[in-house]
């Protein structure tokens, strides 16, 4: 069983060992048991590594590879084994398959994917999943449900992403897929305010995130207002605590009013480049 917050390992890109110290306290305190990690985010497997000689039976541990053939992903795998410090993960993912061609190659003969299922078979991880980002990411991870079957995906969605009627329908869509399938559905992006733009990269998130305790609460709130879905923590270690806490006071979803008026306060508007 995994609690319904993910502590997203992006956070510990450019993080000291004291910084990923910190956010291990963070996550024992609201009783966190999954831990979400990939090799692009820096020494982020490595400074988990040194978690699991600890805690290792405390946690439900993922990572990913951004690699598209059986070779590289084969040895990109073994390689997070050994970062990792662990004989098994419990969750390998398909790290950003959104690109046409690489899911081709991840999908096809001699792919990623292949080496996913022989690590799954030799006992060296336990589930597969897929991920990714873009407006065209649930249309392509319904596609991805019928060529193989995955035990979890994983996309981004916030209120201002489910404004857009077309994202909001295929999203939707992959949703009920996966309930009918009983694939986990993890979610990304819910804080995301926007990109950055005139105002000073002060976060350690590729884009701009609400920061003030009572709009993480509604946009957290508004994604576990869904069902049977995950919600992956922020890239940023200061925020952390703010999310996790406003998941532990999560008892319904908020009113469509606030959370226009939480959009217009903070001109929220699309990472990627899809409007309302």
């Amino acid at each position: 069983m995994s609690t319904a917050t993910i502590f997203g390992g992006a956070a510990l890109m450019r993080a000291t060992q004291k910084d990923a110290e910190r956010a291990l306290e963070i996550l024992l305190k609201h009783g966190v048991n999954h831990i979400d990690t990939a090799p692009r985010y820096e020494d982020s497997e490595i400074l988990i590594g040194h978690w699991m000689v600890r805690h290792r039976k405390d946690f439900f541990l993922a990572t990913k590879t951004k690699m598209r053939t059986y070779g590289e992903a084969r040895e990109g795998i073994h390689r997070s084994l050994d970062r990792l410090k662990v004989d098994r993960i419990d969750l390998i993912q398909l790290h950003g398959l959104q690109h046409p061609d690489e899911w081709d190659t991840a999908m096809g003969p001699r792919g990623a994917l292949e080496a996913a299922v022989e690590a799954r078979e030799k006992g060296l991880v336990r589930f597969i999943g897929i991920t990714g980002h873009g407006w065209m990411i649930a249309a392509l991870h319904k596609r991805a449900l019928k060529r193989f079957d995955f035990d979890s995906v994983l996309l981004p969605y916030n209120y201002m992403m489910h404004l857009n009627e077309r994202y909001r329908e295929e999203f939707e869509a992959v949703v009920r897929m996966c309930r009918e399938r009983n694939v986990a559905v993890q979610l990304i992006k819910s804080l995301a305010r926007g990109p950055w733009g005139i105002t000073s990269e002060n976060r350690n998130t590729w884009y701009q995130p609400l920061e003030e305790q009572e709009d993480i609460d509604r946009a957290v709130h508004w994604v576990l207002g869904l069902s049977d879905v995950f919600l992956s923590t922020v890239g940023d270690i200061d925020l952390l605590a703010k999310v996790l806490d406003a998941a532990s006071r999560f008892s319904k979803r908020p009113a469509i009013e606030d959370m226009d008026a939480m959009m217009k306060k903070n001109k929220m508007s699309s990472l990627f480049g899809i409007g309302t």
